[in-house]
C-alpha cells in the first residue's frame, strides 16, 4: 500500500473503532493502528503466498519489536504456534475480523469537487471492503452528470431516503468549510454514524456519532517539524 493508502486506511479504522467502542473499549487506539500496519504487511505476504510469518519477522517489516506485536495481538486472544508462528493467511483473516473489515461498508460521499471525484477515482477501497455506494452534491451543474467515475451523484436533498435504501454506514466530508457542519447535520439526522472528514474544521455531532478527521496538513506540519529540528 501507499502511504496516501495507510492514511485513509487507519482513517477508517478509527471510524469503525469508535462505532465498536463498547467492544474494544480497553483497547489502545495505537493498538488498533499497530494492526492495521500488521495487516498491511500481512496482505503483502498473502498475495506472495507466504504461508508463515515469525513475530519478529513481522515486527521487522512493521518497524516495531516482536514483544509488541505478541502484546497486541493477546487482547484478542491467542494466536500462532510457538516455535513456529502465524500462518499467514489465517492471521490475515483473524486481523480483518477484529477490525471490522470482514463485511462491506458502505459509504456515501459529500462534496463533488476535486477531492470528492479524486476518492471516488481510488479503487483500493475495494480491496478493503469499503463501497462508495453514491455521491451528493448541490452543485445543478455537477448533478447534470448523474454520475461520477460510475457512483450514483444525487442531490444533497434526498439523503434520507437515499441512506436509508443503500444502507450507508460512513460519510466522507470533501465539501468546502463553510457546509461541513450543515452537510452533517443532516447526516446525522439521516442515522449514519460514522464520518471520515476531509474538511479542516472541527464538527459537532453527538456522543454516538464517530468522527475521524483527515487533515493532511497536520501530517505535512508534522514532517516539517522533523525536518526542523535536523
Amino acid at each position: 500500500m501507499t502511504y496516501f493508502t495507510s492514511l485513509l486506511v487507519f482513517a477508517f479504522r478509527g471510524v469503525l473503532e469508535g462505532m465498536e467502542k463498547t467492544k474494544n473499549l480497553k483497547i489502545p487506539e495505537v493498538t488498533i493502528r499497530r494492526l492495521s500496519a500488521y495487516l498491511r504487511c500481512l496482505s503483502t505476504m498473502h498475495e506472495r503466498e507466504e504461508k508463515v510469518v515469525s513475530s519478529s519477522t513481522l515486527a521487522k517489516n512493521c518497524g516495531v519489536n516482536a514483544a509488541q506485536v505478541r502484546k497486541d495481538l493477546a487482547y484478542f486472544g491467542k494466536f500462532g504456534i510457538r516455535g513456529v508462528g502465524y500462518y499467514v493467511d489465517d492471521l490475515y483473516r483473524d486481523i480483518r475480523k477484529i477490525l471490522g473489515i470482514d463485511r462491506v461498508w458502505k459509504m456515501a460521499l459529500f462534496g463533488v469537487g476535486n477531492l470528492g471525484t479524486a476518492l471516488l477515482s481510488y479503487k483500493d477501497f475495494l480491496r478493503q471492503n469499503y463501497r462508495v455506494a453514491v455521491a451528493f452534491d448541490i452543485d445543478p451543474r455537477k448533478l447534470e452528470m448523474k454520475s461520477v467515475e460510475g457512483v450514483p451523484l444525487y442531490h444533497l436533498d434526498t439523503l434520507q431516503k437515499i441512506a436509508k435504501n443503500k444502507k450507508i454506514d460512513i460519510a466522507i466530508i470533501t465539501t468546502p468549510v463553510s457546509q461541513a457542519q450543515n452537510v452533517v447535520d443532516r447526516v446525522v439526522q439521516a442515522n449514519i454514524r460514522g464520518i471520515l472528514n476531509f474538511a479542516p474544521v472541527h464538527l459537532n455531532v453527538p456522543e454516538n456519532v464517530f468522527v475521524k478527521d483527515v487533515f493532511f496538513t497536520n501530517v505535512l506540519d508534522n514532517l516539517v517539524y522533523l525536518l526542523c529540528q535536523t
